[in-house]
């Protein structure tokens, strides 16, 4: 094996920042060098989580000075996490970046060109990208199996307390910039970016503040449409969180989208699948592991990701406008 890569987490408050924090300690590709968290208030708190125990508490400066850090993960706040992007690829480090790139475009064009003059990688954490049921789509696609797809659907729902939706009401768009975008990432690899965005984020719930707690957007295509559902006010949404891809020669629908289930149905039986709708067995799987190991192999090779620059802007400004922006 060679020699893990140095590592540091750059805020900590992300939703996903804590099982992050867990996969890269596990990792043998990645040594955790330390984290950073600037808020005072966030900073106790993460000190006693179980996923930070025994890990160096660095300044920003420390952090992004320190010679053996490779590359720096931000999971701050969404609101601040593009400056922070910025601040470590000032510093020469490569970058995992949480999602979404920032609430505007300009600061994710400005972050995607600055690491391309310097030789550096940006990575954005949309979790779905290495979730099997959603590779076997892009994979049918890909194959020709579904034929021509002509309408996509994802629903990707919560329950939130009144708490708990502060934070997101800060952002237009409210829940599909919370959540839709993972799925908006997944229709622009299928489709690419989309010629036409209608955004309608509602605030419908009971409750006394201005999150877009019930939200649809539709992404027109030359032959097809696509839609992303996001509420916050739905009833046990997780087991029917879903994804469906409809094409003429084939259909998939995942649900739930984790642990992920698949059900497909073909024209025509191809590929060791029968036609008509049958269940595909798919491989285990666990968050952020497969993209933070592929994190660490770009960068000992000096490769680019899958995922280009230009595919992540086109996600950006496509939720933009579904936002309203």
């Amino acid at each position: 094996m060679p020699e893990p890569l140095g590592i540091a987490m750059l805020g900590t408050t992300h939703a996903h920042a804590a099982g992050k924090m867990d996969v890269l300690r596990a990792s043998p590709s990645w040594r955790v060098i330390g984290a950073c968290e600037p808020d005072a208030e966030a900073l106790a708190e993460q000190r006693e989580h179980p996923s930070f125990q025994g890990v160096a508490w660095l300044t920003q400066e420390e952090l992004l000075a320190h010679p053996d850090v490779r590359a720096v993960a931000v999971e701050g706040d969404v609101a601040d996490n593009v400056a922070l992007a910025q601040a470590a690829v000032a510093a020469a480090k490569h970058v995992h970046l949480d999602k979404p790139a920032g609430a505007d475009i300009q600061g994710a064009e400005a972050l995607f060109a600055a690491a391309e003059q310097a030789g550096l990688i940006v990575q954005l954490g949309y979790m779905f990208r290495y979730n099997p049921a959603f590779g076997f789509i892009r994979e049918a696609l890909a194959e020709g199996w579904l034929g021509d797809v002509f309408f996509i659907r994802g629903r990707m729902s919560t329950s939130l307390s009144a708490e708990r939706r502060l934070p997101m009401a800060r952002f237009r768009g409210g829940m599909m910039f919370e959540l839709g975008c993972h799925l908006l990432d997944q229709v622009v690899l299928l489709l690419g970016a989309p010629q036409g965005v209608q955004g309608f984020c509602r605030h419908d719930g009971p409750f006394d503040d201005n999150l877009a707690d019930n939200t649809v957007a539709w992404f027109s295509y030359p032959n097809a449409l696509a839609t992303v559902e996001v509420a916050a006010i739905e009833i046990d949404p997780f087991p029917v969180r879903r994804f469906e891809a409809y094409g003429t020669e084939g259909s998939c629908i995942i649900e739930p989208l984790e642990p992920p289930s698949m059900r497909v149905s073909f024209r025509k039986p191809l590929a060791g699948h029968p036609a008509g709708w049958h269940s595909v067995d798919l491989p285990e799987y666990h968050r952020y592991v497969d993209d933070l190991e592929e994190f660490a192999a770009c960068i000992r090779e000096g490769t680019p990701l899958p995922y280009a620059p230009e595919h992540d802007l086109a996600v950006q400004r496509a939720l933009i406008a579904a936002c309203g922006g």
